[in-house]
């Protein structure tokens, strides 16, 4: 009898135990199935040390992001009525000025900061890349290269090309390589813009030709400025105001294309206010989206900084703005 009573016991005891893992392993499958939420961007600690010869200082991006109000004063009411814009404490993780932070705007050509990041994550910039028709296809008037179809380059000698002279030839062609084609591209970077907690942002293509369902925000633009340079070669990149890549053509010549930077301060046909060091940035321009600019700039301190602005109505006030802005960054 007690032999019989220990027996049931023992089995109680199994069923038991096979009910609750049988349970858990129910709750594990329907926890895996679960989406994960994205979470926002947190932002791990970047450093770059540029070479002295380039007069890069050392970059220390911290964890914590800069937050503020969409509009703050800030003794900064003379900028153009109509544009957005906002100056960014990268040490002090304020913003000590802002118009419209999260308003939604056309980002034009600053739009290639997101392609240049995903092709700096993903790609490899010593593959070759061939120039395709699809890659040339693009509105009239739009800023190019100078490609040829056939012509073999670099994907890193596309980047240049992105971001110094803002080509869109070479925007497609290296999306297209990095990603197979321009639409899974795309899904990437709107992938990326949520992962860096760009959340009013969406892109249709890697360029920033207008369309009405490309956009983002001024706040998305710092998230971006300050993703972009957390990669030493993407600050290599933006302190050229010229630079020639080669070429190889379709019937095997060899050629140069020469690219020069889209920025005036670069380019020192703007001078900045003094003890304000510009170390590079993006600019972009369409008709919609007017003259824009994003800048990490450094001031007599050596405190780092990004500035914003888009919507201007022409470049002769987006520098002037600029200028504001950049003055401000020594109180």
């Amino acid at each position: 009898m007690r032999s019989k009573i220990l027996i049931t016991i023992l089995l109680v005891a199994l069923l038991g135990t096979a009910v609750w893992f049988g349970i858990r392993a129910f709750f594990s499958l329907s926890e895996a199935g679960t989406p994960k939420v994205t979470v926002p961007y947190t932002a791990e600690a970047y450093t770059y040390a540029g070479g002295q010869d380039q007069g890069f200082p050392e970059l220390s991006l911290a964890k914590d992001l800069c937050v503020g109000e969409d509009n703050t004063g800030n003794g900064l009411s003379e900028l153009t009525g109509k544009s957005s814009g906002a100056l960014f404490s990268l040490e002090e993780k304020t913003i000590p000025f802002s118009r419209n932070l999260y308003k939604r705007v056309y980002p034009a050509s600053i739009t290639k900061l997101m392609t240049a990041i995903l092709v700096l994550e993903h790609g490899n910039l010593e593959e070759t890349v061939t120039i395709a028709a699809e890659d040339l296809d693009l509105e009239e008037g739009s800023q190019m290269t100078g490609f040829q179809e056939g012509d073999r380059v670099t994907l890193g000698d596309l980047l240049y090309a992105i971001l110094i002279k803002s080509g869109n030839d070479a925007a497609m062609a290296a999306a297209r390589h990095v990603a197979g084609n321009t639409q899974l591209f795309v899904r990437s970077m709107n992938d990326k813009l949520r992962a860096i907690g760009a959340t009013g942002s969406h892109f249709v293509n890697p360029t920033g030709l207008h369309d009405e369902n490309h956009y983002t925000t001024v706040y998305d633009i710092y998230l971006m400025l300050h993703t972009a340079a957390g990669y030493d070669t993407f600050l290599d990149i933006i302190r050229f105001a010229s630079y020639d890549i080669p070429v190889t053509r379709k019937d095997g010549s060899l050629a140069k294309l020469r690219l020069d930077s889209t920025d005036s301060y670069i380019t020192k046909a703007v001078t900045p206010p003094r003890d304000v060091k510009v170390l590079g940035g993006k600019t972009g321009t369409t008709s919609v989206a007017g003259h824009c600019l994003a800048l990490l700039s450094q001031n007599a301190f050596g405190q780092l900084y990004i500035s914003v602005l888009v919507g201007e109505p022409s470049a002769d006030s987006l520098y002037r703005d600029m200028n504001m802005l950049l003055s401000a960054t020594n109180g």
